[in-house]
């Protein structure tokens, strides 16, 4: 055997490192209180942007203990099919265009297919 191989040990076994010299970035501990009445501890670094809102266990959002209520984003508006429509044509020509369908398929007019 090489003189570089370790005897007696397995893959996975166990590690030969220690935390002996090693020094942890500094932390600090941010309280977040529930509207539930929960209080939730989460560890951030120091230098980290620490978030307004964190969720709780229960789903609800807690909120910095000794902080400010975040300012509530406006929800936009999705636009639907129907709201495109109504930007490019008014009720009126929308109702002659489905009286004109209306018409094309009570007449039972072929769709459109030619017949050779």
């Amino acid at each position: 055997m090489g003189d570089g191989a370790l005897r007696g040990t397995r893959l996975g076994a166990t590690s030969y490192e220690n935390d002996d010299h090693v020094e942890l970035a500094p932390r600090q501990i941010i309280h977040y209180d529930c509207p539930q009445g929960h209080s939730v501890s989460m560890p951030f670094s120091v230098e980290a942007d620490v978030p307004s809102v964190w969720e709780c266990r229960c789903g609800a959002e807690g909120i910095i203990r000794n902080g400010e209520k975040p300012e509530v984003k406006a929800i936009k508006h999705v636009r639907t099919h129907w709201d495109m429509l109504l930007e490019r044509r008014t009720l009126e020509d929308l109702e002659v265009l489905l009286q004109e369908r209306l018409a094309f398929v009570r007449d039972g007019r072929p769709t459109g297919k030619k017949s050779a």
